[in-house]
């Protein structure tokens, strides 16, 4: 999980060319306060109840509950470790022609954690939505992404050098997470903490978490961190698969996440009247 490859990393990219500023952009990063009365109802009432949630779905699950899970669990990981580089080439591609909006750009639920321009993201897939664009731009990692079973949502993280995303928490535990290392800087310390443990990203390979413990991030390093983030399915037996499909079914159809996809189609709109 943490063995690096010897490949040299290629040269990392600056910020460069003129972003398309979104109206989201403009607006500040809000208060705690305000931010959890600004949140859809169903994420604040499933906070305040995640526990009994995640006890339900934990029962009923078909892998282990632990913070970072074994990789070869999922067999799938194989197909993201043997294209690594194909998809890493896509990534660059994309990052380094300003297509890739601020996650707090993009998505209204992470305003309060993520900080401006430091987080970015490139949506393929987002709570089961496709996003036609991007997916276009991305024909290698489109049809790897596609196989995985279970798949709600894949995107391009990229993490600005002197980055810090405070600790925080996934929304549901019927979701895993699946990190597939892209560009991981070697001139410093770049790691994850996920409930006790500490891990460490290494190219072309993969991590699994269970994002509903409580995790940070931080890139202390000069370079930028890029990873393929996945979201899929927990495997699950009844009762808790039918709790965990019921309440994603509410999560996609909720304001939060039509924002979201309006938010990514203002911004490939902006992305595509500055390449006319």
């Amino acid at each position: 999980m943490t063995t690096r490859t010897e490949e040299t990393p290629p040269a990392m990219w600056r910020e460069s060319g003129s972003a398309p500023v979104v109206r989201q952009q403009q607006r500040g990063r809000p208060r705690p306060m305000q931010a959890e009365r600004g949140r859809p109802l169903i994420i604040r009432v499933g906070k305040h109840l995640r526990g009994v949630f995640d006890r339900l779905i934990a029962a009923s699950s078909l892998v282990a509950n632990d913070p970072v899970l074994d990789v070869r669990d999922f067999a799938w990981t194989a197909l993201l470790r043997d294209h690594w580089r194909e998809i890493r080439d896509e990534a660059m591609r994309v990052a380094a022609h300003g297509q890739a909006p601020s996650l707090a750009t993009i998505s209204p639920d992470h305003r309060s954690i993520a900080e401006v321009d430091k987080w970015r993201s490139f949506f393929l897939w987002g709570y089961g939505y496709p996003i036609p664009d991007n997916l276009a731009r991305c024909p290698a990692t489109r049809a790897l992404v596609e196989r995985i079973p279970g798949l709600n949502s894949a995107f391009f993280s990229i993490l600005a050098p002197g980055t810090h995303i405070p600790a925080h928490r996934g929304v549901t535990k019927g979701l895993i997470t699946c990190h597939l290392g892209l560009i991981v800087p070697r001139d410093g310390d770049v790691r994850m903490r996920v409930a006790d443990r500490f891990v460490r990203w290494s190219e072309g390979e993969t991590l699994v978490f269970d994002d509903t413990y409580d995790h940070e991030v931080w890139n202390d390093t000069s370079g930028t961190r890029v990873v393929l983030l996945v979201q899929f399915e927990r495997p699950l037996r009844n009762p808790g698969k039918w709790f965990a499909d019921l309440f994603m079914g509410f999560v996609k159809r909720s304001a939060f996440v039509q924002e979201a996809r309006a938010n990514i189609g203002s911004w490939n709109a902006a992305v595509k009247q500055l390449e006319v």
